[in-house]
């Protein structure tokens, strides 16, 4: 018995590492716009590790995107309930529900995106990306008080978000203050230096004039990602 659950679990962590494989190859194919043939191997991750999150996620995006661009409306109601499996899997992932909250608003249901959100928060009262999350939405729907208030929460709960620092650093430079701005985005730059668009506002307002307009820094749009690691509920 316990040799054959050393080969099971040997077994498990092959279909593991053929998942990531198989992710990666997808991701590549995706950010070169080959979104058809991402899916077939995030497909194929499925297959291999049918817990993977992540797999479910990519698989998602994929036929998101390439429902946006053919107009496909089954391609982006797959979209929907594979956003919905990869929750099943893991319930905080953040690029997931960012994703399906991407989904609702374009395509008219901007209320459930919120109860999404909302839902989420809710339930994962002690991580910040859940509030984060809700201010980039309610920036967008042109809300910016409440989307700071939104983004304070997330501070409150972690105050080494970068996002959050990065995101409360361009509400403050919309509004016009700029030297708040300056020290939310070297702040967010000092817990994490790998955001280009951040440093590119720490340039713009530290030189001269400083009157370069703000550029979005939350991304609003879902991009498939290298794998980490049956029917779902609806959350909204």
């Amino acid at each position: 018995m316990l040799a054959a659950a050393c080969v099971a679990a040997l077994a498990c962590g092959c279909s593991q590492v053929a998942s990531t494989a198989l992710n990666s190859e997808g991701v590549r194919l995706y950010q070169a716009g080959a979104y058809q043939q991402a899916a077939e191997k995030f497909q194929s991750a499925i297959a291999n590790d049918p817990k993977s999150a992540t797999s479910y996620y990519n698989l998602a995006a994929s036929l998101h995107k390439s429902g946006k661009l053919t107009g496909q409306q089954a391609d982006l109601l797959q979209a929907e309930r594979l956003y919905n499996q990869c929750l099943e899997h893991d319930g905080n992932h953040t690029e997931c529900y960012r994703g399906l909250a991407v989904l609702l608003v374009e395509t008219g249901r901007t209320d459930a995106a919120f109860r999404l959100l909302e839902g989420w928060a809710a339930r994962s009262p002690g991580i910040a990306e859940p509030r984060v999350e809700l201010a980039r939405l309610l920036e967008e729907q042109n809300n910016p008080q409440l989307a700071s208030a939104r983004l304070v929460e997330a501070l409150a709960i972690d105050p080494n978000n970068s996002r959050a620092l990065a995101a409360l650093g361009r509400l403050r430079e919309v509004e016009g203050d700029r030297a708040q701005a300056l020290d939310n985005y070297r702040r967010s730059l000092a817990i994490n230096r790998y955001q280009p668009q951040v440093s590119a506002r720490v340039a713009a307002l530290q030189a001269a004039g400083a009157g370069a307009p703000p550029a979005p820094i939350l991304a609003s749009t879902p991009d498939a990602r290298t794998a980490n690691q049956w029917q779902p509920a609806v959350r909204y």
